[in-house]
C-alpha cells in the first residue's frame, strides 16, 4: 500500500478531528459533521493534495506514482562581496542617538535613552499588535548592509523590505532577535503567510514559483553559542539581489535565496519590532548602513520639491510619484521617489544610484546650491542627472558651473526666458530619447535661450521649437532684446550630454502644467529620458506605460482642488 504525503490543509482537518476542543470551545464536534470532513479528506486525497502543493506542480509520471516532485536544485552559492566585519567603509549613520528624528512610531512606546532607541511595554500599556518604528527619511531600501547593536527583553527584530498596512503594522522580511534560545538571526517573513524562512544554521532556496530547498550548515545550538543573552550584540544583514544574510557578532546565522514571483521583495522599509503579548524591551544603536550597486537594475532616485504655485502646477510631490509607478514597470528599473517635499535627508540616499531626477523649484534657493558639493561627489561617481522645468534654473558663479558640467547648460536670470506658449516639438530621432515619439505640440511654460557650455557641440539637442515672434516678444522677454533679435532660431527645450566621468545628463524646460502627465507623447519623452540618464536602454518603442486618469492627476497634489 502506497503512503500518501498530505497538504496542509488535510493535515490540519485530520488534526482537529484527533485532537480535544480548545478548552473555549465547550459543545463537541457533531457526528455528521466529523463524517463531511471525514469525506472531505478522501476526497482532497483522491484528487492528489500532495505535501508541496497540489498535483499541478508535478509532471503526469509523478502524480500517476504518487509521489511529490524533488525539491529545486539548491543554486551554487557564491561571493556577494560582502564587506569584512571590521571594515567601516560606505556605512553611515541614520540614528542620531539623541531623538528620533528620521523615525516614526507609535510613540506611547518608543523614546531615546542613553544613545539607544527604546521600545518599551508594560501590563498597563500592552501592545495590541506587533507595532513597528519606521524609518521615514530612508523612505525605501533595497540592497545594502546593515549594522547595529541590540539588546531585548522578550520579542524583537529588524524588517526589512518590508511594507506598511497602517497604524504602524509592517509586513515582510524580519531580521529576527529575542531573549530566549530559538529564534534569533532567523528569517521570518511577517505577516505574508510563509512564516520563518530559514532557521539558524539554515540555508533555504525558494523558487519562481514557490516550492523550497532547505539544508542545514551548521548546529543551531552551536550557533547560539555566539550570541549573548541579556546583554549587547552586533546583528548584521546583508541583503543583494535575492541573497539575504544573517549575521550575529560576525557568525553566519541565515541566508536564504528568495526568488518567489510576487513573495520576494526587492525593496521596501526599514523598521524596528516590537512584538504583541508580554511586557517587552528592546534596545539598539548604533544603526549604519550601506548601499550597495544593483547589480541587475538601474537605480533612479526622484527628488520632489516643496509646495509650490499652486493647485495644478509645480506639482512636484504628484509628479514624481506618477513617473516612479510607471518606471517600476520598466524591466530593469528600480525607481525611488523621495516626497518629502525638500531635499532627502537620508545621508545614504544617493549611494547606490545610477541616476538622480531633480523636479523641484530653483533660482537663488534652488535646493542644489546648499548641497553642492554633496552631489558633486554623486556625479563623479559617473551617476546620471535629469533636472525638470524650474530645477534647471540656478544662480550664475558656482551653480551653474556646476550645472554646465553636470548637465550641460543651465536657466540664468537676465539670459534666459520663461514665456508660457504652444511649442511644435521638433525631435532629434538619432538621439535613444527620442524613441517611440512623433513630433507633437503641447502647451507649457517652455523656458528658452539657456546658458549653455562653451563648447556648444557637447550638448546634443533632443528636442527644440521655434517660439512665435509674439512669444519672444511677451512680458517674460521684456528688456532682453538678444531674445527678439533671435527670431526665427530653433530652441533647445531639452538637451543632454555624456560626460567625461561616465555619467549622462538631460535638461528639460517644460513640466510647468501638472496635467501635461496626461499626454502620452510628453510623459514617454520624460520616461525615455530617464531610464537613458541612468544608463539603461531606451526601448524601440520608447518605454511603454500605462495612461494617467483624471483620478491620479488629481490626487497627491500640494493644494486642494478649487472649487
Amino acid at each position: 500500500m502506497e503512503i500518501l504525503l498530505v497538504n496542509r490543509p488535510v493535515l490540519l482537518i485530520f488534526a482537529h478531528l484527533a485532537l480535544p476542543c480548545p478548552p473555549s470551545e465547550t459543545q463537541p464536534m457533531p457526528r455528521p459533521v466529523i463524517a463531511s470532513l471525514l469525506v472531505l479528506c478522501a476526497v482532497l486525497l483522491t484528487f492528489g493534495w500532495m505535501a508541496g502543493g497540489p498535483l499541478a506542480e508535478a509532471d503526469d509520471s509523478q502524480a500517476a506514482a504518487g509521489t511529490k516532485p524533488p525539491p529545486p536544485a539548491m543554486p551554487e552559492v557564491t561571493d556577494i562581496g560582502a564587506t569584512a566585519d571590521d571594515d567601516e567603509t560606505g556605512f553611515v549613520s541614520i540614528f542620531n542617538g539623541k531623538d528620533l528624528s528620521g523615525w516614526e512610531g507609535d510613540d506611547r512606546f518608543w523614546s531615546v535613552e542613553d544613545g539607544a532607541i527604546v521600545g518599551q511595554s508594560s501590563k498597563e500599556v500592552p501592545v495590541p499588535h506587533n507595532t513597528f518604528l519606521i524609518w521615514r527619511d530612508g523612505v525605501e531600501v533595497d540592497d545594502f548592509e546593515l549594522r547595529f547593536s541590540y539588546r531585548v527583553k522578550g520579542n524583537s527584530g529588524i524588517q526589512y523590505r518590508s511594507e506598511e498596512f497602517g497604524n504602524y503594522r509592517v509586513r515582510g522580511y524580519q531580521a529576527d532577535f529575542e531573549s530566549g534560545p530559538k529564534f534569533s538571526g532567523i528569517l521570518y517573513d511577517e505577516g505574508t503567510g510563509r512564516g520563518s524562512i530559514a532557521f539558524r544554521g539554515q540555508r533555504s532556496f525558494i523558487n519562481e514559483a514557490g516550492r523550497w530547498n532547505q539544508e542545514g550548515f551548521a548546529s543551531p545550538t552551536e550557533l547560539g553559542k555566539a550570541i549573548k543573552q541579556d546583554d549587547w550584540n552586533e546583528y548584521t544583514i546583508i541583503a543583494i539581489g535575492d541573497r539575504l544574510i544573517h549575521k550575529i557578532n560576525g557568525v553566519r546565522m541565515s541566508e536564504v535565496i528568495d526568488r518567489q514571483k510576487n513573495k520576494a521583495k526587492r525593496s521596501g522599509i526599514l523598521a524596528i519590532q516590537m512584538h504583541q503579548g508580554d511586557p517587552m524591551k528592546v534596545e539598539v544603536k548604533d544603526i549604519r548602513i550601506k548601499r550597495r550597486k544593483l547589480a541587475d537594475k538601474k537605480k533612479i532616485v526622484l527628488v520632489a520639491g516643496q509646495p509650490s504655485h499652486g493647485y495644478g502646477a509645480h506639482e512636484h510631490n504628484a509628479g514624481v510619484k506618477l513617473l516612479t509607478k510607471r518606471l517600476n514597470q520598466v524591466p530593469g528599473i528600480l525607481a525611488l521617489n523621495y516626497h518629502q517635499n525638500g531635499w532627502p535627508r537620508d545621508p545614504s540616499v544617493f549611494d547606490n544610484a545610477d541616476a538622480v531626477f531633480l523636479y523641484m523649484d530653483g533660482g537663488d534657493s534652488h535646493p542644489v546650491s546648499h548641497h553642492i558639493e554633496q552631489l558633486n561627489k554623486v556625479m563623479r561617481r559617473g551617476v546620471g542627472l535629469m533636472c525638470l522645468h524650474y530645477a534647471v534654473h540656478v544662480s550664475p558663479g558656482l551653480p551653474g558651473e556646476h550645472f554646465k558640467k553636470w548637465i550641460g547648460g543651465y536657466y540664468e536670470t537676465g539670459w534666459s526666458t520663461n514665456p508660457h506658449w504652444d511649442a511644435e516639438l521638433q525631435l532629434n530621432e538619432k538621439h535613444p530619447v527620442t524613441r517611440g515619439i512623433q513630433p507633437f505640440e503641447i502647451r507649457d511654460e517652455w523656458y528658452f535661450n539657456m546658458r549653455f557650455r562653451d563648447d556648444i557641440e557637447s550638448v546634443i539637442p533632443v528636442v527644440s521649437a521655434k517660439p512665435s515672434k509674439e512669444t519672444r516678444q511677451g512680458n517674460r522677454a521684456k528688456g532682453l532684446s538678444h531674445i527678439q533679435e533671435a527670431e526665427g532660431r530653433a530652441e533647445h527645450l531639452m538637451w543632454a550630454v555624456e560626460r567625461i566621468d561616465g555619467g549622462r545628463g538631460i535638461g528639460c524646460t517644460g513640466g510647468h502644467v501638472h496635467n501635461n502627465w496626461g499626454d502620452d507623447n510628453f510623459r514617454k519623452l520624460v520616461l525615455n529620458a530617464l531610464v537613458w540618464v541612468a544608463g539603461g536602454d531606451v526601448p524601440a518603442d520608447g518605454v511603454i506605460s500605462e495612461k494617467v486618469t483624471q483620478e491620479e492627476l488629481e490626487a497627491n497634489q500640494d493644494y486642494p482642488k478649487p472649487e
